[in-house]
C-alpha cells in the first residue's frame, strides 16, 4: 500500500460533549460522531488542527508538516467527499512499555465516495485514544 495513503497516527480532537466520567464507558454512536467530526475537518483542510491536539505519543512519531503534507497528499486528487457511511467500531487494549501509547483505542470505519472516483468506494478509519488525563483524543487516520 503505499505510504502516503496509509495515514496519519495524527492529531487530537478532544471533544466536551465526551467528558472524563464517559471514558471508560463510551457510546459506540459518540465516538461515530467524533470520527465524523474529525473526517470533517480534514476534509475542511484542518488537518493541522487536528495535529495540534493529537496525543502525545501521535505528535512524537508524527511531526505537524509531515501529518499535514501526507494528507493533502492523499486526499487532493479523490475530489470531495460525496457519500460517507460509517460500518465498524471497533476496541482494542494496547500493552506496550510506552506509557503514552499503552491503553484503550476505539477505530471507526467509514466507506466513502469522493467525486473524483465515484465508481469505488474507499475506507476511512479514525483512531482514537484514552490519554492518561481520561480524555478521548484523536489518534490516527489511515485512507485505503
Amino acid at each position: 500500500m503505499n505510504p502516503t495513503i496509509r495515514l496519519l497516527l495524527a492529531a487530537a480532537l478532544l471533544w466536551s460533549w465526551i467528558g472524563p466520567a464517559a471514558a471508560q464507558e463510551v457510546e459506540a454512536s459518540d465516538m461515530v460522531r467524533g470520527g465524523m467530526q474529525a473526517i470533517q475537518m480534514i476534509d475542511q483542510g484542518k488537518a493541522g488542527e487536528l495535529w495540534d491536539g493529537a496525543t502525545p505519543a501521535t505528535r512524537k512519531r508524527v511531526p505537524r508538516a509531515d501529518f499535514t503534507g501526507q494528507v493533502a497528499s492523499s486526499r487532493a486528487p479523490l475530489g470531495a467527499p460525496r457519500m460517507r457511511t460509517w460500518v465498524a467500531v471497533n476496541r482494542q487494549v494496547v500493552t506496550d512499555p510506552d506509557g503514552d501509547t499503552a491503553g484503550q483505542y476505539v477505530s471507526i470505519e467509514y466507506e466513502t465516495r469522493f467525486a473524483n472516483r465515484p465508481e469505488n468506494t474507499l475506507r476511512e478509519l479514525v483512531s482514537f485514544h484514552l490519554d492518561r488525563d481520561r480524555m478521548w483524543r484523536f489518534s490516527g487516520y489511515v485512507l485505503r
